[in-house]
């Protein structure tokens, strides 16, 4: 081959190259512009449904009997059927309506409460979970997002004794009550493969079957709990487990259960 096909070959091989360059900088852009689009529009669709739930409902009187934000999450209701409850954890990000889907809990992966596409989705119960007939426990799922902060990233901050002695307490507004929770397990977990025995799977967990399956399922998650908080739970007692991923392993979870605090 002549020298001079051999530099015009090279020239062509740069240009290749620098026209490759160029189109993944593009697209690395266009991905940046549409991640930051799809934060900026989630936050600020969390921020109107905050700002909803805290106003004074319009008309208090005609149930004395339910608090104000029953009431207000009665209004959320008419724009989605699918949202079943509130959940909030005071001085936190966490503060959000909470789902269900009627079908899988696949959708609200990837969907707000308004049912449009978010990156974030929403606060999902379990699908198992019997709203007509209260089963055992709330199990709430949430996606823990490190960009946007949205979500079940707060969820990280139980990481830290220090952080729990002064968020001991979660807040979960249903149609049928404004409850408080008192936490009582916080933990790493994984899912795990159907081979591994003698493991313990929390987020199987909705409805105990009898008293040793509800028995066991609080022993395990204060066994596994990172710090003794000094609560347990009796068998009756409705609990509440809230469930988010964490990336220090395979297929990672970090996970808190609480119960629900008894009123005279």
């Amino acid at each position: 081959m002549k020298k001079g096909k051999r530099v015009k070959k090279k020239n062509t091989n740069k240009k290749f190259i620098k026209i490759i360059f160029i189109l993944i900088l593009i697209v690395s852009i266009l991905v940046l512009c549409y991640l930051a689009y799809n934060n900026y529009k989630s936050k600020k669709s969390n921020e109107e449904v905050q700002e909803f739930i805290e106003e004074t409902p319009e008309v208090v009187e005609q149930e004395p009997e339910k608090s104000e934000r029953m009431l207000k999450l009665e209004e959320l209701q008419q724009q989605n059927p699918d949202i079943i409850g509130w959940l909030e954890i005071e001085d936190s990000n966490i503060n959000y309506p909470v789902v269900q889907s009627k079908s899988n809990n696949n959708f609200y992966m990837t969907h707000n409460y308004k049912k449009e596409y978010s990156i974030d989705g929403s606060l999902f119960l379990d699908e198992k979970f019997d709203l007509d007939l209260p089963s055992t426990n709330y199990l709430i799922y949430g996606h823990n997002n490190r960009g946007s902060k949205e979500m079940f990233t707060g969820l990280m901050n139980y990481k830290k004794e220090d952080y729990y002695n002064t968020h001991k307490q979660i807040r979960f507004t249903t149609n049928r009550e404004d409850a408080t929770y008192e936490i009582l397990a916080v933990f790493y977990s994984r899912v795990y493969y159907k081979s591994e025995k003698n493991v313990f799977r929390y987020y199987y967990f909705v409805n105990a079957k009898n008293e040793t399956e509800y028995n066991d399922f609080v022993k395990n998650a204060k066994k596994a709990s990172i710090y003794d908080t000094g609560v347990n739970a009796t068998y009756g007692e409705q609990l509440l487990t809230l469930s988010t991923c964490e990336f220090s392993q395979e297929d990672g979870r970090f996970a808190i259960v609480a119960k629900k605090v008894q009123t005279e």
